[in-house]
């Protein structure tokens, strides 16, 4: 069953995609957005995580810019919403988010966090300032010059509380290889489980299947198994 509810945040109400799963869920995962919004894609991959046993719930973002429907190359529409984001409303998002799942049963040590471009970048932000099961970043930027405020991921990294996996392609323009190889080094300093892999033929938004210009099937059902793997690993059971 999935539905779409409030949740109320530090500025005002946000809504939240909600999917159950048909058994004795096994954890929460917190699905990010990408820099479309929660649209049907988001809201598809939520659905995915339930299928697997997970209460999945997908917040929308955007909420303080107006949360419209945004199509995938009307950039213009884009960037006034990712202009609007900052370190700390994400936060209050997320933390109103965790609100939602920890009143429902779920401890932060049983919720994981994955997000897809601008959403890999929140999730990164979100095992850095928070202790969670378990994060899975897609092909998230900001690595070297930061954003939404935030410090670059290179900055952060040895900061992460949460058991991170990053997920990056080669071919992605805006994430070179040798700023993910430095990423993996300054990762592997934190005090927590951390993984980079990469993909040698995917470029970004490799995960996002309604987009054909992006979507690179092998590298998406290789990330997808080894996020399941991820939470599977690293979030507590009970």
């Amino acid at each position: 069953m999935a539905t779409t509810v409030t949740v109320a945040t530090a500025d005002g109400e946000m809504d939240l995609y909600d999917a159950e799963p048909q058994s004795v869920p096994r954890g929460a995962v917190i699905v990010v957005q990408e820099a479309f919004g929660v649209n049907d894609h988001i809201e598809d991959v939520t659905r995915r995580f339930a299928g697997q046993g997970y209460r999945a719930v997908a917040p929308h973002l955007f909420h303080r810019s107006g949360d419209e429907e945004l199509a995938y190359d009307n950039f213009e529409k884009i960037m006034p919403h990712m202009q609007a984001l900052t370190e700390v409303g994400l936060l209050a998002d997320l933390d109103a988010t965790v609100g939602y799942l920890s009143a429902a049963g779920f401890a932060a040590p049983r919720v994981g966090v994955v997000g897809f471009c601008m959403g890999g970048s929140v999730t990164f932000l979100a095992a850095v300032r928070r202790a969670f099961g378990a994060a899975v970043t897609f092909y998230g930027g900001g690595v070297a010059e930061g954003r939404f405020g935030m410090p670059p991921l290179l900055e952060m990294a040895p900061a992460l509380q949460t058991p991170w996996l990053g997920l990056f392609g080669d071919q992605d323009p805006s994430i070179p290889v040798d700023q993910v190889e430095a990423l993996r080094q300054a990762a592997a300093t934190a005090p927590v489980p951390t993984e980079i892999v990469r993909y040698a033929d995917a470029g970004h938004g490799f995960h996002s299947d309604p987009r054909p210009d992006a979507y690179n099937e092998p590298a998406a059902e290789d990330a997808w198994g080894r996020t399941l793997d991820w939470f599977e690993r690293y979030l507590a059971a009970d």
